[in-house]
This record gives structure tokens, sequence and C-alpha cells, in this order.
């Protein structure tokens, strides 16, 4: 298996301004399930930290379909205004999994 076959992982640490603190888990919660409905989208989960952070992880099947989520208008809007909305830039990884991610267990017929 190449790289290009492997699942990309982004994941990562957004602190906001304490007084957009709200505003931003508004936001990052309204991406959740539209995400998981994109085209390519494995995984996609929002944690939010004790100190306030919130943690993003996230599964692509493919650079291309990550690519093409980063363009979705509300997304670009936020990373647009990450500086009205965070305290620092966030702190954010990117990789190509070395595991193999699970294909999904065929739904049961009843």
């Amino acid at each position: 298996m190449t790289n290009t076959d492997r699942p990309i992982a982004l994941y990562g640490f957004l602190r906001p301004r304490p007084e957009h603190a709200d505003e931003v888990r508004n936001i990052l919660s309204s991406f959740v399930e539209p995400t998981r409905q994109e085209p390519g989208n494995l995984q996609y989960h929002l944690h939010e930290q004790e100190d306030g952070r919130f943690f993003l992880y996230e599964v692509w099947h493919s650079q291309e379909d990550l690519d093409r989520h980063n363009e979705t208008p509300p997304l670009r809007a936020f990373l647009e205004n990450l500086s009205t909305f965070l305290e620092a830039a966030p702190e954010g990884y990117f990789d190509t999994m070395l595991s193999p991610y699970p294909e999904p267990e065929p739904a049961a017929r009843t």
C-alpha cells in the first residue's frame, strides 16, 4: 500500500479567545454533521478540553477529499477569521495513517 492509498488524519487544538469561546464552540459544532456527510470523510470528532481548548480529529479517505472539504464556504469563512476567534494559531498535525483503516462491516440483512 502506498502513501496515496492510505487515509489522511488531521488533528489539532484550537484555543479560543475567552470572549469568543461560545461562538467558536457553536461554529465548530455546526461543522460536525455536515462534514460527516461529505464524500471521503471517514471520521470527524470535536472535543472540548478542560482548559477550554477544542480538539479536532478528522480522517479522510484521500488528500483530494480533505482538499475539497477545506474549500467548503462555512469552513473557509471560519478559517479566514481565525485571528478574531483564537488566541494563537491552531496547533495542528497532518499525517498519512500507517495502520490500515478498518473496512466497514456490511449491513445486516433482515
